[in-house]
């Protein structure tokens, strides 16, 4: 599976993917990995050129900045950290939330679902602050950060798969772990009773492409992911059967949401392909 996976990215992935693949799979070094994605930093300390495929242009935007604290987090280089959480800074709301696609972004290619916003969104400042607990930042704005998101995670009463996982990623690095542990539990029981996790029955939540579905192992990437608990062994197993078996023919996995420009396709699966192969060595489904 590995063998199959290594061929598809060097013939599909961009240089970033290859050398995540390389140092994830292969041992190879995190420097490399670092350079790659220091291609698509500004001066402003964020990131944009398309580090998340579906935002084309070259301004600085929340959620390639996210991107780019998460790969160094997966190499163990925080270099990107300190200057990621100052332009968050810059452009967050007095309440301390970041919105999910700046202005800065309306005059070049970006995927519709990209909808340039001022209001403070939870997904996208869950995401942003989970990654920065993760490296261990400390910084004012860090702070508001955290307290918009755990009121907006206690008053949550209703949300989609892409805010609810984001939300369970700020809650596997927040500080306050007690917290963090019963706002999880309240999180699984609203995935499970809006249905917001797919468990085998297919069926889209609405506003969302068919297929477009969030699974047990979307949500719980690792055994000791926080959101794990949601799901039973035999729901979980059943999903990495599934996810197994969907490794297409040229050795990668594809995604269910639209391409609305040909690149994205040939960068988003290369990504995808490498998520895949790490939750099933998590789990043990591969050496």
């Amino acid at each position: 599976m590995i063998e199959a996976a290594r061929s598809f990215l060097w013939r599909h992935a961009r240089v970033l993917e290859q050398r995540r693949f390389s140092f994830l799979f292969d041992g190879g070094a995190a420097e490399p990995v670092v350079t790659a994605v220091a291609a698509y930093r500004n001066d402003d300390g964020g990131f944009g050129h398309a580090l998340e495929p579906d935002g084309r242009g070259p301004s600085s935007q929340p959620l390639h900045t996210y991107t780019a604290v998460r790969l160094g987090n997966e190499v163990g280089d925080d270099r990107f950290a300190a200057g990621a959480a100052d332009f968050l800074a810059s452009v967050a709301n007095p309440d301390g939330g970041v919105p999910n696609c700046l202005g800065t972004a309306r005059d070049h290619p970006r995927a519709p679902w990209w909808q340039v916003s001022a209001d403070s969104d939870l997904l996208m400042t869950a995401l942003a602050a989970g990654e920065l607990h993760r490296a261990g930042v400390e910084h004012e704005w860090l702070d508001r950060a955290s307290a918009f998101c755990r009121q907006r995670i206690d008053a949550l009463g209703k949300s989609h798969p892409y805010e609810a996982n984001a939300c369970a990623q700020f809650l596997q690095h927040a500080p306050d772990r007690s917290w963090a542990e019963a706002a999880a539990a309240r999180l699984g029981d609203l995935v499970r009773e809006q249905g917001l996790v797919d468990l085998g029955e297919g069926k889209a939540p609405e506003g969302y492409s068919a297929g477009e579905t969030h699974k047990p192992h979307h949500y719980a990437a690792t055994p000791d992911s926080i959101a794990r608990g949601w799901f039973s062994d035999d729901e979980l197993a059943r999903d990495l059967d599934e996810l197994v078996a969907a490794r297409q023919d040229d050795g990668g996995w594809t995604f269910p949401w639209p391409v609305w420009t040909p690149v994205t396709e040939f960068e988003w699966r290369p990504i995808v392909t490498i998520e895949a192969l790490l939750t099933l060595r998590a789990y043990g489904r591969i050496s």
